[in-house]
């Protein structure tokens, strides 16, 4: 660790390995309920356990992305980190905050949830993704300004790379767009629309400049290659990002009441936003091909060029594979939405997560790398992990094509709940691939505590 104040950056990940943890098991549960309606119920109803299953997702990559930029910026600036008091002081308000609210989904019912939050002072609540409550959208605000206002003051002081300047860039935005969850017109149409400037700009648009500067981060550090080389890759993926992502929004405005013009811009570029995340690949496999050096931390290595690989199925194949408009007419909402959904954000967020904390963990605990079995422990879980991932997105997808015909192009079209229960079987299969993901998530935290003759710094 070259510098004492990185070390703010363990318990931002631990904390976002736990809070994943749980994200599973309430996926796990809310997989249940598919094809056991009254699973866990009332303790646990399905919109219960689909809202803290998203919330957690969100939220643990949050603590990630800022245990990220804790470990890199300081590395970047080659300096100490401006207040490391500081960090931990949002570390323990944001968690107390999510724990509070994860708590508040499970303990009372929603309605009495808004009541007694201020939601009848400002309407936030009730949409899907924003459902948090107001003080825990406000105290989000607060701990995401702090968190911006410390990595700023310690770029000031220091060196400032292209990778630290792409980082700040995307946390900005971050910020920027969620103050649109505090915007609830009671038009539906605009509702929607500006919805998705938080939603869509988030994981589409901004989140994509975290992720290519983190990756570029770890890639530099393990491969040795120039720094020069690496910030061109990442100057032109960032250029594609920005240029497929922002008006990619347009396919989020087929069907919700936007103009119709949307119908071919989002089409045109939304086919465009493969691109950067191809590219991504090209990039993380190029760097590891071109390594000047043999880093010990091949686990880490392996998280990087899975990073690559599976942000280009999960978001570049698979959201193009419905974003076409008149595609997109008949498969809007169906269980290809969902395929989409989970590979994408394992591909492209958990993963990328999971990289900085198979590189940084260790140097954080004294040395270079784990030792051989942990690594091989680790590599273990990337492939129980990523091959259930697959197979939980090729059976939501076969979900998804099954319910697209039988409920949207058959000439004699069934209802939604019968057309749940033909669909069943891939849902039993989902969970069990589930099932398999969990033992690997299981199988990578025991990798931590595995002990043998660990790599010197």
């Amino acid at each position: 660790m070259q510098y004492q104040s990185q070390a703010v950056a363990k318990p931002y990940f631990i904390a976002a390995i736990a809070l994943f943890t749980g994200q599973i098991l309430f996926g796990l549960i809310m997989g249940l309920q598919y094809v056991v309606g009254d699973f866990l119920f009332p303790e646990i109803p399905f919109n219960v356990a689909r809202m803290v299953h998203t919330n957690l997702l969100i939220v643990w990559l949050l603590f990630g992305f800022m245990g990220a930029t804790y470990y890199l910026i300081p590395e970047e600036s080659e300096t100490e980190l401006f207040s490391p008091r500081l960090a931990i002081i949002t570390f323990w308000v944001f968690l107390a905050a999510g724990v509070a609210t994860i708590l508040g989904y499970l303990a009372v019912p929603y309605a009495t949830l808004a009541k007694f939050t201020g939601n009848d002072l400002l309407m936030t609540m009730g949409r899907e993704f924003l459902e948090q409550p107001l003080p825990t959208k406000v105290g989000i605000v607060i701990v995401v300004l702090s968190f911006i206002f410390n990595v700023l003051m310690t770029m000031l002081k220091g060196r400032k790379t292209a990778i630290s300047l792409v980082l700040v860039l995307g946390l900005v935005g971050l910020a920027v767009f969620f103050l649109f969850s505090f915007y609830n017109p009671h038009n539906l149409v605009k509702d929607k629309y500006y919805w998705w400037w938080v939603v869509h700009l988030w994981v589409e648009g901004v989140w994509e400049l975290i992720l290519g500067a983190i990756l570029a981060f770890v890639l530099i550090k393990v491969t040795g290659v120039d720094r020069e080389v690496v910030e061109k890759w990442l100057y032109v993926i960032i250029t594609m990002t920005l240029i497929t992502g922002i008006i990619g929004t347009g396919h989020h405005y087929y069907w919700i009441g936007a103009p119709a013009y949307w119908q071919v811009w989002g089409s045109v570029f939304s086919a465009l936003e493969p691109i950067p995340f191809f590219m991504l690949t090209i990039f993380a496999f190029n760097m590891v091909n071109k390594r000047r050096r043999e880093h010990p931390n091949q686990a880490a290595i392996l998280w990087a060029l899975g990073t690559g690989v599976m942000s280009f199925l999960g978001a570049g194949v698979w959201g193009f594979l419905h974003t076409l408009a008149p595609v997109n007419y008949y498969t809007h909402g169906t269980q290809l939405t969902a395929a989409h959904g989970h590979m994408a954000f394992y591909g492209a967020y958990a993963m990328v997560v999971l990289t900085i904390i198979s590189y940084a963990m260790p140097i954080l605990r004294g040395r270079a790398a784990n030792s051989n079995k942990a690594q091989v422990v680790e590599m273990w879980s990337f492939w129980l992990m990523t091959v259930a991932m697959v197979f939980i997105t090729l059976f939501l997808t076969a979900a998804g094509v099954l319910q697209t015909w039988l409920q949207r192009i058959s000439t004699t079209p069934m209802s939604f709940m019968a057309t749940q229960d033909s669909v069943a079987i891939f849902y039993w299969m989902r969970e069990g691939a589930g099932v398999v993901f969990l033992i690997g998530l299981i199988v990578y935290i025991s990798s931590f505590f595995i002990k043998g003759e660990t790599k010197a710094k």
